[in-house]
């Protein structure tokens, strides 16, 4: 039993991303969670968490999935969204850890964080929160659905309104283009995002070649210098 029943709400996503990391996929937990009136918010923070929601026991059962947990939490400069992770970053234990993705030595020369892969080292010193649009993970994003980018969306807005971040930094068009705005272009979005400023930069997977690291760190700090 994991006793999270006395933590604040805001601050239960990383309580619950230092269980996910003490676990394995697959692995079943019982959870004290603290009590809320709001249901669909503790439903999104274990979603968020990486964690497949069930009931039982003393408190919540829950199963560990083999994706990543969210790090976010209260005063956040900026709230990072990729996509969705892939089976590296899932097994990594942390996002974009693919051996050609850019994030890490763009986030590095923006400013944007001051330790490369540590998202929790992130939040703690930079005010970088880590999410993705959609939890499950995948060898790429053409495995995704419309309807799971959508849904994602959703969540990751309610988690917006409610933690306030000052900025969401959307890494990847598509999965904007597809759950919000189809003619979007880079850059900062007119109506922005859960009444927050939102900022959609080109994919930083080594796929996406044509896009350039020296590119991909002037969209993080324009990003950066909107904060």
């Amino acid at each position: 039993m994991h006793a999270l029943r006395s933590v604040a709400l805001v601050r239960l996503p990383v309580a619950l991303a230092r269980v996910h990391a003490a676990t394995e996929p697959g692995d079943v937990v019982d959870i004290e969670l603290p009590e809320t009136r709001n249901r669909q918010r503790l439903d999104d923070i274990l979603t968020g968490a990486g964690f497949e929601i069930g009931r039982g026991g003393r408190g919540t059962r829950v199963r560990r999935l083999r994706t990543l947990a969210d790090t976010v939490g209260p005063r956040m400069n900026v709230l990072v969204c990729g996509l969705n992770p892939s089976l590296v970053a899932a097994d990594a234990g942390f996002g974009f850890a693919g051996p050609t993705n850019r994030f890490w030595p763009a986030a590095l020369r923006s400013g944007l964080v001051t330790v490369e892969r540590d998202p929790l080292h992130a939040l703690g010193a930079d005010g970088v929160g880590m999410t993705d649009l959609v939890k499950r993970a995948t060898p790429g994003t053409r495995d995704l659905s419309a309807r799971e980018y959508r849904t994602g969306a959703e969540r990751v807005e309610r988690m917006v309104r409610w933690l306030r971040p000052r900025l969401v930094l959307f890494v990847g068009l598509e999965g904007w283009r597809i759950a919000v705005d189809r003619d979007a272009a880079p850059g900062c979005q007119p109506a922005g995002f859960g009444d927050t400023l939102a900022y959609v930069m080109p994919s930083t997977s080594g796929l996406n070649a044509h896009v350039r690291l020296d590119d991909l760190v002037e969209h993080m700090r324009a990003a950066v210098a909107l904060c």
